[in-house]
């Protein structure tokens, strides 16, 4: 996945996370001013692959609890900011939750839109879990809705995205915003984006998974193993990956339904094995009955994220800052209408 545009807009980004959608907007071609996260281990993932980064030159990573975050020490003017996005809390909406909606203490949907009225940003993009659009919140929506159309934006779409058909290889839905000033408005095409070639579980880890077992080529079984796997991978692509919450124990790949798809693509779901680098007991990570488990790196991968992102924390953190993430695949897709319609924008300003 690489950078499709010049980074010539500007973005603020909230309930960042591990980067997810940070990554998929910046190849859209957003310069981020500002990435705000309350996790630490998630900030520490930020930083580490911004700072001295060239491509991120000026943007901050900024640990905060959004309600208690001053828009103030932006430094942006109302109006200034390009694009406002970010992936507010799915629990309230989430069919796995109670789905309290607007009762969950957890919801910042009204945060969010106090951070549109402050800012004034030409386009407005919000990423949730598909349960949001269910008919029990029509209600909700629509005065969401309405409270950004008096602010001055227009509903761009608000559709289900699912990952599958934008290069990731897994099934992933979730629920996208997308709200623009008129003047950008009248330039976005108000459909969901084009959707692209569907990837393998087999094709998105055919490397990885090579190395993992190269590591080990010593062993008289690596290389049936490797087989096995790859020849089930290609099947097809993996289920939703699964972060968690920190109440819960350690990392594994879902509840049992979801072990039985990865078991179908030759995948064990017990647990997270550990880097190659870092691997002391092989039996577990890669010679496991059901097959291997997937390293963090994998799962990143499943998700969509570019190798190079590196992830802060010990494993178990790690592995939920992945299964938490926005596949940056999705994000770039609905950056590269938002970045469309500004360039028209501008080029129908130039002419005139």
């Amino acid at each position: 996945m690489t950078r499709t545009n010049e980074l010539r807009y500007t973005s603020v980004e909230i309930c960042a996370g591990a980067g997810g959608q940070a990554v998929g907007l910046h190849n859209a071609g957003f310069r981020h001013v500002a990435l705000i996260e309350i996790d630490k281990d998630a900030c520490k993932t930020l930083k580490a692959n911004t700072e001295g980064n060239p491509e991120w030159s000026g943007c901050k990573v900024i640990e905060a609890d959004l309600r208690e975050f001053d828009p103030a020490i932006l430094g942006l003017e109302p109006g200034q900011l390009d694009l406002l996005a970010g992936g507010v809390p799915c629990p309230p909406f989430s069919a796995a939750g109670k789905q309290l909606g607007r009762d969950d203490e957890r919801d910042l949907f009204p945060t969010m839109l106090d951070l549109v009225d402050h800012l004034e940003p030409k386009a407005v993009m919000i990423e949730n879990v598909r349960g949001l659009l269910d008919p029990k919140f029509e209600e909700y929506r629509n005065e969401i809705i309405k409270r950004l159309e008096s602010m001055g934006y227009e509903q761009c779409y608000w559709d289900i995205l699912e990952a599958k058909n934008y290069g990731v290889p897994q099934l992933r839905p979730r629920a996208i915003l997308v709200a623009m000033k008129p003047e950008y408005a009248r330039y976005f095409e108000h459909h969901k984006p084009a959707e692209t070639k569907v990837i393998t579980v087999g094709e998105a880890l055919e490397d990885s998974m090579r190395e993992r077992y190269d590591a080990v080529a010593n062993d008289p079984r690596a290389e049936k193993a490797f087989k096995d796997w790859y020849e089930k991978a290609l099947e097809g692509v993996a289920p939703t990956v699964v972060g968690g919450s920190k109440k819960h124990g350690g990392a594994d790949l879902g509840p049992t339904r979801a072990k039985r798809a990865w078991a179908e693509l030759g995948v064990c779901g017990l647990g997270v094995a550990n880097e190659p680098h870092e691997m002391t007991d092989p039996e577990r990570d890669l010679f496991a009955s059901a097959g291997p488990k997937l390293t963090v790196t994998q799962a990143a991968l499943i998700q969509g994220f570019p190798k190079a992102w590196k992830f802060s924390g010990r494993k178990t953190a790690s592995y939920r800052q992945v299964g938490n993430a926005f596949p940056p695949p999705v994000a770039q897709a609905v950056g590269d209408q938002i970045y469309a319609a500004f360039e028209a924008e501008r080029v129908a300003a130039k002419q005139g």
